[in-house]
C-alpha cells in the first residue's frame, strides 16, 4: 500500500505559553462570531499559527473538531495571504461556541472578510488610521462622569 499524499505545512505552530500571552497583550484583534483573531508582523521566517479552544465550547470532540477547521482553513487561507502581503504574522485564533458547528468553508470565508483586509491594511499604514502599533478591537474601560473606569466602585470622599 502507497502512502497518501501529505501536505507540506507552509506555517510554523507556535507552542510556548509566552508568545499566546504576547500576542494576547500585544497583538491586534478581529472578532467574530465564529472567532476572534489576534495577530501581530513577525519580522522574518513562516507564519505561525496558535489556536486557543476552551472548554466553554463543549466536550473535548467539539474542541477538536474546532482545532481542526480553523486549522484546515487556515491552510487555504495563507496562499492568499501570500500574494496579497509579502510581510509575516504570528495568529492565535481562539474559538467559539459556534465554531465546531460550522464548515472550514465558512471558517475561511470569514477569515478572507474580517481578516484579511485588517492584514493588508496594516502594511499600508491602514485606512483607519490605525497602524500596526493600534490595538484595533481591545476594550480599554471607559470614563465615566465621577472619573472613574466604568465597573469600578467610586471613590469615597
Amino acid at each position: 500500500m502507497t502512502q497518501p499524499k501529505k501536505f507540506k505545512k507552509r506555517y510554523a505552530v507556535m507552542k510556548s505559553n509566552r508568545d499566546f500571552s504576547f500576542l494576547f497583550k500585544k497583538g491586534e484583534s478581529v472578532v467574530n462570531y465564529a472567532f476572534v483573531c489576534y495577530y501581530k508582523p513577525r519580522r522574518a521566517g513562516k507564519n505561525r499559527l496558535g489556536i486557543v479552544t476552551g472548554k466553554k465550547i463543549g466536550n473535548a470532540v467539539k474542541r477538536n473538531r474546532s482545532r481542526r477547521i480553523i486549522r484546515e482553513a487556515f491552510r487555504l487561507f495563507e496562499p492568499i495571504l501570500k500574494e496579497k502581503t509579502d510581510k509575516r504574522f504570528d495568529f492565535v485564533f481562539v474559538a467559539r461556541a459556534k465554531t465546531p458547528t460550522l464548515k472550514s468553508g465558512v471558517i475561511l470565508s470569514l477569515m478572507k472578510k474580517s481578516v484579511l483586509p485588517k492584514l493588508v491594511n496594516s502594511e499600508t499604514g491602514g485606512a483607519d488610521g490605525v497602524g500596526e502599533t493600534g490595538t484595533v478591537g481591545k476594550p480599554r474601560g471607559r470614563k465615566v462622569p465621577d472619573g472613574n473606569k466604568k465597573g469600578e466602585k467610586p471613590k469615597k470622599q
